[in-house]
């Protein structure tokens, strides 16, 4: 006997991501499930029908690296993006402008800008003459640098000279006066001033970040990097996700990265494999639909845009320059292989090429030393990929996570700085030739993180200016929306749960304006989201169509 569904969307244009039916006209659904995707000849009994007027349903989008406390936390701050600061000087007006209300003893803070698009890095000098000597403390949109004024360089006793930081860098002038900007691991300097942030301020943070998410149609994402280093919040930041989840304040599904900073030597039993972790032998795997525990994060490199990503060849526009490492690479090496023997999953943040020489080597080292069965080890961004790499990684079984966003956003800025070498830069095409499974991804709040913004990016491969970048590295619509939303559950070992229009998986679902895969795709960024639906539930309906 053919079940009741507790919901039945009739009328539409499904697009499944699943092979065997991979377009239908309607969802069934029983519970928080997907009792199957069909045609209108095989509609089951229904509690009640919702007519979708041939709206467009797709999964539930999932970003694979975005850093949802950021954003939520960003939301309050300055925006120094650009738009709107078009040059260093507008930022110091921003700023100014948003220290009428800071007292004394008060934070101006400001974030998301790119001195490729405003001419520049600010300084401390603007920075006083902005705020009157407050503290203020102004973001790179990387995340990976940051400009502070001299009252902040005061409280460091960075006033008069510089430091050394191992993973990071304190720049100074030619007289070796520091200018406040502050690069890679030296800005935990003024991490020891600001944080551990107050768990219910993360839970404000997480509740308006996922709020905004749902309407973008997106019902799950990967938080890379928590609980310490320069990108965790607070030691307690995991216990922030759960006051969230318990307050029913997380209406979307997480999957959290522990940074390896938030790790420490495990004493077990000498015939026990784990060597690295937290408390109690916690690793990936832990958790449930709604909030789980990923891979480990770890930092290899930098940023590309910010210059100090790892490269093999100097940066077109900086000769002499290379970036470097975040710390020691045996060191960074040991961690890797610690982790994986430890069971955890890894996700190696890394762009430069040598970064991701440095990713593969320990991956391949750590199977060898202590195999596992279908690990799914990651590397974020892989930004810079030389074709070597490109079949290493693939034979390792590593999933690579670039964003395709980046190429629109921030792509003039990365021609600059590749030149010839361009062509290496965020691959899509290459990545599914080579056999890889490509995920859909945003790093927001680095750039915008609405997910067909990022599809749309991903078809068309042009710059924000429209400067073609690397398009024969183009996917198509359909591979693009598959990206988003099989890619990425994919990479979190979760495509059995989501991901896709079938039966068995969690019925979450985005229905859009238009169909991503039919319409110009000039126009696929245009495409409004509707509604969203996570679990069977309404999360998003401004309209009232789901009822």
């Amino acid at each position: 006997m053919t079940p009741l569904c507790d919901l039945l969307l009739v009328n539409g244009r499904v697009l499944t991501m699943d092979p065997d039916l991979p377009r239908a006209t309607a969802v069934a659904m029983a519970g928080d499930r997907v009792l199957g995707a069909m045609d209108a000849d095989d509609l089951p009994p229904a509690r009640r029908v919702v007519d979708l007027d041939g709206g467009c349903v797709v999964p539930g989008f999932h970003d694979a690296h975005n850093h949802m406390v950021w954003f939520g936390q960003g939301l309050l701050e300055i925006p120094v993006g650009t738009p709107p600061v078009g040059s260093v000087e507008e930022l110091y007006a921003a700023v100014a402008a948003g220290s009428r209300d800071v007292g004394a003893d008060g934070w101006i803070v400001a974030n998301g800008y790119d001195e490729n698009k405003i001419g520049g890095h600010p300084d401390r000098d603007g920075l006083d003459r902005a705020a009157g000597g407050a503290r203020v403390l102004v973001t790179h949109t990387s995340g990976h640098i940051c400009v502070v004024s001299s009252a902040v360089l005061a409280d460091l006793g960075l006033a008069e000279s510089g430091r050394d930081v191992d993973g990071g860098t304190v720049v100074t002038d030619r007289h070796g006066r520091p200018t406040g900007r502050l690069e890679e691991r030296a800005q935990e300097l003024v991490a020891t001033l600001r944080r551990p942030v107050a768990a219910h301020r993360l839970v404000d943070a997480i509740e308006r970040a996922a709020t905004h998410y749902l309407s973008e149609g997106i019902t799950s994402v990967v938080e890379a990097g928590i609980g310490g280093g320069w990108i965790g919040q607070s030691p307690l930041e995991l216990g922030a996700y759960l006051d969230a989840r318990e307050q029913r304040r997380l209406p979307v599904r997480v999957e959290l990265m522990p940074v390896s900073d938030s790790l420490h030597a495990i004493a077990g039993h000498a015939d026990d494999p784990a060597v690295l972790g937290l408390d109690l032998g916690l690793r990936s795997g832990l958790g449930g639909d709604w909030l789980s525990i990923g891979p480990m994060k770890v930092f290899t490199d930098g940023s590309l845009i910010g210059h100090t990503a790892a490269m093999t060849e100097d940066f077109a526009d900086t000769p002499g320059n290379r970036g470097y490492l975040q710390g020691d690479r045996a060191t960074i090496l040991d961690t890797i292989v610690a982790a994986h023997r430890s069971g955890w999953r890894v996700a190696a943040h890394a762009i430069g090429d040598a970064a991701i020489d440095l990713a593969l080597d320990a991956y391949q080292q750590s199977q060898e030393l202590h195999p596992r069965h279908d690990v799914r080890h990651r590397i974020e961004h892989y930004g810079v990929a030389r074709p070597d790499q490109l079949e290493r990684t693939a034979r390792l079984g590593v999933v690579p996570v670039p964003q395709g966003r980046f190429v629109g956003e921030i792509g003039d800025g990365m021609l600059r700085a590749l030149g010839e070498r361009s062509g290496y830069a965020y691959r899509l095409r290459s990545l599914l030739d080579a056999g890889l499974v490509v995920p859909g991804s945003s790093d927001r709040p680095v750039v915008d993180g609405r997910p067909l913004r990022g599809i749309h990016d991903m078809v068309n491969r042009h710059t924000d200016s429209g400067a073609p970048f690397s398009p024969d590295e183009a996917l198509t619509p359909a591979e693009a929306l598959r990206a988003y939303t099989w890619g990425s559950a994919y990479a979190s070992k979760q495509e059995h749960r989501r991901g896709s229009v079938t039966a068995g998986r969690l019925a979450d679902l985005a229905l859009l304006s238009d169909d991503p895969t039919t319409v110009d795709p000039s126009r696929i960024a245009d495409i409004g989201v509707v509604a969203t639906m996570i679990g069977g539930e309404v999360g998003y309906d401004p309209e009232g169509l789901l009822g």
